[in-house]
């Protein structure tokens, strides 16, 4: 975000107003990003969006494509 500040700033110094706008706009989307980013950090790993919404259940293996995470005595279908 800096560097498209500073690009900002040199691009109108120099007379470049279409290479000042480009790095204006770069410099927005890096500011809105930052921001969505540290919105998320804040909200912590299991924001929830209202008290009507339950928890995350926890997987229990029920996604596990490649058969990695089974509990040993688990028998998985597999087809055959």
């Amino acid at each position: 975000m800096l560097w498209a500040v500073a690009g900002t700033v040199a691009f109108i110094n120099a007379g470049r107003p279409e290479w000042a706008a480009a790095c204006a706009a770069l410099a927005m989307v890096a500011a809105t990003d930052l921001t969505m980013v540290i919105r998320h950090i804040r909200q912590g790993p299991h924001y929830q969006p209202g008290k009507d919404i339950p928890p995350y259940a926890p997987d229990r293996g029920r996604n596990d494509a490649f058969g990695t995470r089974n509990d040993a005595g688990r028998r998985r279908n597999t087809g055959r």
